[in-house]
């Protein structure tokens, strides 16, 4: 069984991104080990920039370590290559299956506003990205290219009257917190647990670097979610 801390944030994670600072987010000295190393040189570069900085604590609970760039998909191409130069200057490497092509232009967007020193949080903004470079209005086509390409596609809700089940319910719930909740037939029904299994470590390091959940909330199963999941997949 799932405690419910795993599934359930609490803190909305999108608030707490770049506001920890203002609304009381704990800042962690240590934060939680996880994913496989990356020794690609930009991201060993960030990663010790982070623990220099007195904003690195904050910088780096943004999105908990899920890829490593030699696994990103057309590695070493030069959307993927965009992707590491400028994401991993403010947080961990984010995959480009976190969103749909829809969302991704957008979320780019707002991102280079940040990168550009303007956001929510004022000065704080600017002496935070003091150092970090923004992609011209070419890589930025060529960036957001590469993450509609290799983008998550959402599930349609119409073709999984299932979804009304229980176990489907929660599979809504667990899933749509992080990321655009997947469609089921993107992996096999062999696939799935190793992905949710990895999904649960996300939420368990998510969870430890932004606070605990509501004590209310209930908990969810692994055993729903993989259930929902395996009936619906693809076959092959």
């Amino acid at each position: 069984m799932i405690p419910a801390r795993w599934l359930f944030p609490g803190v909305a994670l999108a608030t707490a991104l770049l506001c920890g600072a203002r609304i009381g987010v704990a800042q962690t000295t240590h934060l939680p080990a996880g994913g496989p190393a990356d020794d690609h040189p930009l991201v060993v570069e960030s990663k010790k920039r982070w623990q220099q900085s007195p904003h690195g604590t904050m910088l780096a609970r943004i999105l908990p370590p899920s890829v490593v760039s030699r696994e990103l998909p057309d590695a070493g191409s030069p959307g993927a290559e965009l992707l590491v130069k400028y994401c991993v200057q403010c947080h961990n490497l984010p995959s480009p299956a976190m969103h749909t092509r829809e969302k991704w232009p957008s979320i780019v967007q707002r991102m280079v506003w940040r990168m550009e020193g303007r956001g929510n949080i004022g000065d704080l903004m600017k002496e935070m990205m003091a150092e970090v470079k923004a992609p011209t209005a070419k890589e930025q086509k060529t960036l957001v290219a590469y993450l509609k390409k290799h983008s998550q596609k959402a599930i349609n809700p119409r073709k999984y009257p299932d979804l009304a089940s229980p176990e489907g319910k929660v599979f809504s719930i667990a899933c749509s917190q992080c990321h655009t909740l997947p469609d089921p037939r993107r992996h096999t029904a062999a696939e799935w647990p190793p992905v949710v299994e990895r999904m649960k470590k996300h939420m368990t390091w998510t969870n430890r670097v932004i606070g605990r959940a509501r004590e209310a909330e209930r908990e969810l199963t692994l055993q729903d979610i993989l259930s929902f999941l395996k009936r619906n997949s693809r076959l092959n």
